[in-house]
């Protein structure tokens, strides 16, 4: 079995510092995720990952304050209105309190998520921000995961404690969801404007999405100069209208994490790859970020996460010394 000589040249150019185009992600994309070329992908971007960040893996935790059936109406998301199972829950402070403490009382953790629903209240939203704040320590990032904002919301979020924002132009916007690509590329655009960090990814990957459309997204993140690329398959959430598509497998996951990663290595801003949901295929794959989860999860059906989809922190570390990893 030999790989492809066009393969084997562009990954040459690759590792010699070449930044690949469009179409040639695309290209790399379309081998069979158990193909020679795939494992070859995997196994280049792995090397030159560990070397680009000195073998050290990143924790990030994700707190879902709020879960309810929400507007936005995502065809991959559990809290849709269109199908959900949950009734509305918000943290209480102690709750929320109590979980960032258990996330941050270490001092291990690198930044911190918090989500709420497209429709919380901005207000609400600036509140969680800024008790979170004033409760973790200072050297522990916060990142933030909600709806579309404007320009002047984004430097609230920045005064409020944000340091960074989660905003993705996702694989079948606006039809998938009631969402526009120009919406999308707004708020990402009053991220950049704000001075905050723009955390990305290729995701919700489905086993429908072409190479070409993959490589679209993947290509937007990187010219947007975001802070964290990444790769996240759509997790199968029963009665969604999407279930009947199935979901891709780790083994693709991570093949597509390569790709990302191939590309991000040649971008100065962009500090880390992440894979979601955290895996060992993904990690040996180019990823160097994965997230402990608690509360709220989007791609789960339990209204507390961990246990279920979620990882804890212990979790995470044990993967990433499984895979040969300093933390």
């Amino acid at each position: 079995m030999r790989a492809e000589s066009k393969f084997l040249q562009l990954m040459g150019r690759i590792q010699d510092g070449y930044r690949m185009t469009q179409e040639e992600c695309a290209y790399l994309l379309s081998f069979d995720e158990r193909s020679l070329e795939a494992a070859i992908t995997r196994g280049v971007a792995d090397a030159m990952s560990r070397e680009k960040f000195g073998n050290k893996g990143l924790v990030f935790g994700q707190i879902g304050v709020e879960v309810a059936p929400c507007a936005g109406r995502c065809r991959f998301c559990s809290f849709s209105e269109e199908f959900t199972t949950f009734t509305a829950h918000s943290l209480t402070d102690e709750e929320l309190m109590a979980k960032a403490d258990n996330f941050c009382s270490t001092g291990e953790l690198y930044a911190l998520a918090l989500m709420v629903l497209h429709d919380t209240s901005f207000d609400r939203t600036l509140s969680v921000i800024s008790r979170v704040r004033e409760r973790i320590p200072s050297t522990t990032q916060i990142m933030i995961n909600m709806g579309d904002f404007t320009y002047s919301q984004a430097e609230e979020l920045r005064a409020a404690g944000a340091n960074g924002s989660y905003h993705v132009w996702r694989l079948g916007e606006g039809t998938d969801t009631i969402f526009t690509k120009e919406e999308r590329f707004a708020t990402i655009e009053n991220i950049k404007k704000a001075g905050l960090d723009l955390y990305y990814c290729c995701e919700p990957i489905g086993p429908e999405h072409t190479p070409e459309q993959m490589a679209e997204q993947i290509i937007k993140g990187v010219d947007y100069e975001c802070f964290q690329h990444g790769a996240m398959r759509r997790v199968l959430v029963p009665h969604s209208s999407l279930a009947y598509l199935g979901q891709i497998s780790e083994l693709r996951l991570a093949q597509i994490t390569g790709v990302v990663t191939l590309l991000a290595l040649h971008s100065p801003q962009i500090t880390s790859v992440g894979v979601h949901e955290p895996n060992k295929l993904g990690i040996t794959s180019g990823a160097n970020a994965i997230y402990a989860e608690t509360g709220s999860n989007p791609r789960d059906t339990e209204q507390e996460t961990t246990g279920s989809h979620g990882l804890t922190i212990e979790d995470c570390k044990r993967m990433y010394a499984e895979c040969g990893f300093e933390i």
